[in-house]
């Protein structure tokens, strides 16, 4: 297979997880090219950059074309995609992230938004994160995500959006992975602010993570209980029963 790979971790040495799922599916026999950010990304969701110019460099690799991006994990997938190749990939994985990208937050990932980004261009895509404090390698996620792949075509021909989690170890000492739903994800003490000696006055963003819906069958109980979360998910993000009250409510 052909296959692109981005990510939001960045594509020197916080991404690991991406260098580690190249290496897996170039092993495998398969097609890989990279475009990524230079920098580190996270939250920036499905961010385009539309007021700047973005640079770009060939990265120094022997085996695998390799694309590096002073921009969003959005714009490097967009801008290859559309500006740089007529390649035709058969997926694209964004990835393996360093941090779960579960519940609610997957409206503020980059990894979510560089495969949201590709599948808007019909290819099958998948956004692949691994939990922060996680003893499973990024060589064993790596393995595990490419035979989800490879599986998932062999049965699944239309384009599709999986958001894959791993947990912090597996159930049975191997991968079980389980369809799940998005759990509700918020924060306490989110924002934090100080003053520097300036007088300049600044917000952090950060906090502690809260589940108000971790119930059975979110990814968020999935990954607490040691399996792999696969969560479908699609850009459509219409109310249709709010549609079909508002017809109601013009006919009346």
């Amino acid at each position: 297979m052909n296959i692109l790979l981005s990510n939001d971790d960045g594509i020197y040495f916080t991404g690991a997880g991406l260098w580690a799922l190249a290496t897996v599916l170039k092993n495998r026999g398969h097609a890989v090219t990279i475009a990524a950010p230079v920098n580190q990304q996270s939250g920036m969701g499905h961010a385009l950059s539309i007021r700047r110019e973005i640079e770009y460099k060939r990265f120094d690799h022997p085996e695998i074309e390799a694309w590096a991006f002073d921009g969003t994990p959005t714009d490097c997938v967009k801008i290859y995609l559309e500006g740089m190749s007529s390649k035709k990939f058969d997926a694209m994985i964004s990835g393996i992230n360093d941090g779960a990208n579960l519940a609610t937050d997957v409206l503020y990932s980059g990894t979510v938004g560089a495969a949201l980004e590709s599948f808007l261009h019909a290819i099958p895509s998948l956004a692949v994160s691994r939990d922060k404090d996680s003893t499973i390698p990024f060589e064993t996620c790596a393995a595990a995500t490419a035979d989800y792949l490879e599986k998932i075509l062999s049965v699944k021909r239309e384009p599709f959006l999986h958001n894959i989690n791993f947990p912090k170890n597996f159930r049975a000492d191997k991968p079980k992975f389980v369809s799940t739903r998005l759990g509700q994800r918020d924060y306490i003490n989110a924002f934090t602010s100080h003053t520097d000696d300036a007088g300049r006055a600044y917000f952090r963003i950060g906090g502690t993570a809260y589940d108000s819906d971790a119930g059975e069958g979110t990814d968020i109980y999935a990954t607490q209980n040691g399996f792999v979360s696969v969560t479908p998910l699609h850009c459509d993000t219409a109310d249709y029963d709010a549609i079909v009250e508002l017809r109601q409510i013009f006919r009346g």
